[in-house]
């Protein structure tokens, strides 16, 4: 799956993100937007993930969807 994917199939991708990053809101995913920025930024928030590695995350998810 690409990013594109995940933008237009966002109702049904954001999910799959909940489970996986539990500690994000159905605000957060309301923001979120399917924006893979704003998907780095808040895992950056909640997870105190450095940058980097709240982008290698996002990438492995993609991976594995």
């Amino acid at each position: 799956m690409n990013w594109d994917h995940v933008r237009a199939d966002w109702d049904d991708v954001k999910g799959h993100v909940k489970a996986k990053w539990g500690k994000l809101t159905d605000n957060d995913l309301t923001l979120i937007e399917g924006k893979w920025d704003q998907l780095v930024a808040r895992l950056r928030h909640h997870y105190g993930y450095e940058k980097d590695h709240a982008e290698r995350e996002v990438d492995t998810f993609l991976k594995t969807h």
